[in-house]
């Protein structure tokens, strides 16, 4: 299963966001990196089919996600930043159950998936818990289980990691590591990239390298010092 992307271009509110980004992405983990507003999570959510890109094509498969919803809900499944803007129902069954509905299980079936799904996690007891009341790393690690149990072949991460303390980050890489599907992982934090097969880096919304993290990370993290000792703050304005 490979992400092709395909002259990639976005534009939003007259702002030029993705600008001929292209890549064929057949590594089993993918990290993309980049400072605030460089197209991140504008690629992420083209790579999801969540927007379609005003030039080029996202292709998982040969499918263009943003054409073929139903087929896009077998391929490519995504996780937030914030996991509140992603979970909807009130029980944690009722959450992870939902995404199998979609894809047209019946709800018994469905139900039946989502309880082997938090059985393999070792979180059974989870059944009838409240969503509202998981921690954030809970939050996540439900979100994590939900996309999961749809069987997807590439899992799209968009800063899944940002605002949980050390203990909780190192628990859900360790999930994460398990994984069976390709992952493509949007962070700015190069440390959650290393072991990765491949990273792209984007600034001002194009691909500025594409390599080896031994190539690309040195680079990034050298380049953001030298911004971060700057006096001049506009390049610190996005």
């Amino acid at each position: 299963m490979s992400v092709e992307l395909q002259a990639i271009g976005v534009a939003m509110a007259g702002r030029t966001v993705l600008d001929g980004i292209s890549a064929r992405l057949d590594e089993p983990r993918v990290g993309v990196v980049g400072r605030n507003g460089s197209g991140k999570t504008t690629l992420a959510r083209v790579i999801a089919g969540l927007i379609a890109p005003d030039a080029g094509r996202a292709r998982i498969g040969g499918i263009d996600m943003a054409a073929d919803r139903r087929a896009a809900l077998s391929s490519v499944g995504i996780i937030f930043q914030n996991p509140d803007h992603q979970i909807i129902f009130p029980t944690v069954l009722e959450e992870i159950a939902f995404g199998l509905t979609q894809q047209g299980r019946r709800q018994r079936d469905a139900e039946a998936a989502a309880r082997a799904m938090l059985d393999r996690f070792g979180k059974a007891h989870w059944e009838s818990a409240a969503t509202h009341g998981l921690s954030q790393g809970q939050k996540q690690l439900l979100c994590l289980m939900s996309v999961l149990a749809m069987q997807p072949r590439v899992i799209v991460m968009d800063e899944p990691f940002s605002g949980l303390d050390i203990p909780t980050r190192l628990q859900l890489m360790r999930y994460l590591d398990g994984i069976a599907a390709q992952v493509v992982m949007v962070t700015h934090d190069p440390g959650q990239l290393r072991g990765f097969d491949r990273i792209l880096w984007l600034d001002g919304g194009r691909l500025i390298a594409d390599g080896p993290p031994d190539a690309v990370l040195p680079r990034f993290e050298a380049q953001m010092r030298d911004w971060g000792g700057l006096d001049d703050l506009a390049h610190l304005a996005c």
